[in-house]
């Protein structure tokens, strides 16, 4: 029996070795793959919706930055301004969140200064990574289209403010 055993731990390790040496592309094999799937067994709208649903509790013990300052509602207009950009302030227990949202991109700030990863986030689209530095300032070039809202990943806690339309 130990004989058997240790001819298929040679022929494992042939085959692992065997295969490592190679690169496959699987890349155009597996995007016709999805193609036929989606027209031969696409997936119910219904499922979709759950899935996304499902996705969305994935942050569930995330704290919620409440909006308590939006300079469209709240600030009073100046006459002649033309695409001026929009000041939003958040915030959340200790953690206090400004944005500025233009046609260049965004710039923010995390309250108290700290370094923090966070997601731009837009609907199905990838999540758009920034970093907040040592002071909690943080850029972005790209200007979010539509509605969007920002994961905060600090220390010890992820906050998540509410959707806004930009």
């Amino acid at each position: 029996m130990s004989d058997l055993t240790d001819v298929s731990a040679v022929n494992d390790d042939v085959g692992e070795s065997f295969f490592d040496d190679m690169d496959f592309d699987t890349g155009p094999l597996e995007e016709e793959l999805r193609r036929a799937a989606a027209i031969l067994d696409p997936v119910p709208a219904e499922l979709r919706q759950i899935a996304v649903e499902a996705f969305a509790l994935h942050d569930l013990d995330a704290r919620i930055a409440e909006l308590t300052f939006d300079s469209v509602v709240d600030a009073i207009p100046v006459r002649g301004a033309t695409s001026v950009p929009r000041m939003l302030t958040f915030h959340s227990g200790d953690v206090t969140v400004d944005v500025e949202v233009s046609a260049q991109g965004l710039l923010g700030q995390v309250l108290p200064p700290q370094s923090a990863s966070i997601e731009v986030l837009s609907g199905p689209q990838a999540a758009l990574p920034l970093v907040a530095d040592d002071m909690g300032r943080f850029t972005s070039d790209v200007s979010p289209a539509g509605p969007f809202a920002l994961r905060l990943r600090t220390a010890g806690e992820v906050v998540v403010t509410e959707w806004l339309r930009a």
